[in-house]
């Protein structure tokens, strides 16, 4: 199994799913926004506030380089919009778009004060950016799996596409 990059907007179940995924695939669950945190010893507010969005986009982008084999990997919402890094991503493994509808997403992040872009954005600014994310994370990513659904449906979904990619990749190296 090649690693799996979820992506998709803030709320869209990349990190609850991963978890999920990781589980029923025995293979590691990496939340990047996490490992950043941990890596950087700053939160993610912290990290927006001295250093700046750019800064930030580009640990990311270094991040997901570190990843190999068993690993499902949940991307920040920003992760991917980035076409190296989700070269990068596809190459060495699949990225995967949860594609959850605004409603969803901002029900989830609506209140989260540990995301700056909802802290500094109104609801309306949100949606601009949703809906200029959602061309870049289809063409960014390997597979766009419906979000809208149940978690177990998402998941079963997910191990699917990545048994096909298993049996492909196998093939082309064997």
């Amino acid at each position: 199994m090649r690693p799996v990059y979820l992506c998709g907007f803030m709320g869209c179940g990349k990190s609850h799913i991963g978890r999920m995924l990781a589980k029923a695939c025995t293979a590691v669950f990496i939340d990047l926004d996490r490992y950043i945190v941990n890596n950087q010893k700053m939160t993610i507010p912290e990290i927006f506030a001295q250093k700046g969005e750019p800064y930030f986009r580009d640990l990311e982008a270094r991040y997901i380089k570190n990843f190999k084999g068993r690993t499902i990997i949940a991307t920040g919402g920003g992760a991917i919009l980035r076409d190296e890094t989700a070269e990068f991503a596809r190459e060495k493994g699949i990225v995967v778009f949860l594609n959850a509808g605004f409603d969803t997403c901002y029900g989830r992040i609506k209140s989260d004060t540990n995301r700056p872009l909802v802290v500094n954005n109104t609801k309306e600014q949100l949606k601009a950016i949703y809906d200029t994310r959602l061309p870049i994370y289809r063409k960014n990513s390997t597979y766009e799996v419906n979000a809208n659904t149940s978690d177990k449906t998402i998941a079963n979904e997910i191990i699917k596409l990545i048994e096909l990619d298993t049996k492909a990749h196998n093939k082309l190296k064997g």
